[in-house]
């Protein structure tokens, strides 16, 4: 026999909690509300479970469900696991895979991309641990501001990301109809502690050494060093460096157009036509006796087939011993156009590959500025093989 009774449930006003028995009992919130809640134990582990509001269930039912998730943990059966199951609604882990699986299409490079792997790994790490198999329209704002809470000081790109990540699962929940409201971001942002990390830049060479360290760079010849030279003299990416193949070059033209089809290349999504210097042109021939006839590439790494890593490259500049990274020679280069030349903003942007941030300008200027880059270029190889007049930049009228 319960020790409450229907009257006695009407009576109860004070916020507590007034048990029935066998781990069954009434809780009553601050605001007056009333819920129902059994506490079970499994092997040394307590776990409450709730059964629904007072108003909607009366004591007859709230002693039925009870029984029920009793005999279901006595069974091994997780009772939140299985009504999660009966009413349809995806755990986390499981509404985080699918909307995951919905973004593939739209990522550069779909499932193979960076980014679809960073997407996943970072909800996998931080935030599956903490509620993945909680059914995704109970993952309270209390929830996800402990989760963000652990590395919001310590990792805060990463807990910004995850936080972005988390909201997108969560508000596609509601979109689908699997919860009621989306997460009070607002109200998690206020319980969070102020971060104050500074932004991380690539570390960069000023380019006043870029000459002498092309000078040493030139005096070993390796797979590795070439496609360093490379990408110092043509200022692109990393990624479109290690990817450069022979079908891509018209020598003739002396020109390369990096396709945007391949992940990790041509990062503002269009195709990018880089005009080649003679020095370029120079690394190319050069690199001829690399060529491998199992590859299309310039710049073959050592794994059959395969591309060299980032990592050869930044290994380069360590080992002549240059704290630098790949990537920081886009800096370099950009210095130098805006303190040792004239050649217009629009110009050097468009060497870099930059998209435009002013989508007025960008939707009315569809020039890549291709013939007033060529002597921008020339002019940088030669400033950076420390030819005679190097140092004297010629200017663009």
């Amino acid at each position: 026999m319960g020790k409450l009774s229907a009257t006695a449930i009407a009576t109860k006003t004070k916020p507590g909690r007034y048990g029935d028995g066998d781990g069954l009992a009434l809780l009553v919130g601050p605001t007056g509300s009333k819920s129902w809640i059994v506490r079970v134990q499994k092997d040394g582990k307590r776990r409450d479970i709730g059964l629904g509001s007072a108003a909607k269930v009366p004591l007859k039912l709230a002693r039925e469900r009870a029984a029920k998730v009793r005999a279901q943990v006595e069974a091994g059966i997780d009772p939140v696991a299985e009504k999660r199951k009966e009413a349809g609604i995806p755990s986390f882990r499981e509404a985080a895979a699918l909307v995951h699986a919905e973004h593939l299409v739209g990522w550069k490079g779909g499932k193979d991309s960076k980014h679809s792997a960073q997407w996943l790994s970072t909800l996998t790490n931080y935030a599956f641990p903490a509620f993945g198999e909680s059914a995704v329209n109970v993952v309270s704002e209390a929830a996800v501001r402990d989760v963000l809470a652990t590395i919001w000081l310590t990792k805060p790109e990463t807990a910004r990301r995850l936080r972005q990540r988390i909201r997108t699962v969560i508000d596609w929940a509601v979109a689908k109809g699997y919860r009621e409201a989306p997460l009070a971001m607002p109200k998690i942002d206020k319980a969070l502690p102020k971060q104050r990390a500074k932004p991380k830049h690539h570390a960069a060479l000023e380019y006043a050494a870029v000459p002498a360290f092309m000078a040493e760079l030139r005096s070993k010849e390796t797979i590795g060093r070439l496609a360093l030279e490379a990408l110092i003299l043509t200022a692109v990416r990393s990624g479109d460096i290690r990817g450069m193949k022979w079908s891509e070059i018209d020598l003739e033209a002396k020109l390369w157009a990096i396709p945007t089809d391949e992940v990790g290349r041509a990062k503002n999504g269009r195709l990018h036509v880089v005009p080649l210097s003679d020095a370029v042109l120079g690394v190319l021939e050069r690199a001829r006796k690399h060529k491998r006839g199992n590859t299309d590439l310039v710049f073959p790494g050592s794994v059959k087939g395969k591309a060299q890593s980032d990592n050869t490259l930044r290994k380069v500049a360590i080992d002549m011993g240059y704290n630098v990274t790949a990537h920081g020679f886009r800096s370099t280069f950009a210095d130098w156009v805006n303190e040792q030349t004239n050649f217009p903003r629009e110009v050097r942007e468009a060497a870099l590959a930059h998209t435009r941030r002013d989508k007025v300008e960008a939707a009315y200027s569809r020039t890549d500025y291709l013939e007033k880059r060529r002597p921008l270029m020339d002019a940088w190889a030669s400033y950076c093989m420390g030819a005679e007049g190097g140092n004297v930049v010629r200017l663009a009228r």
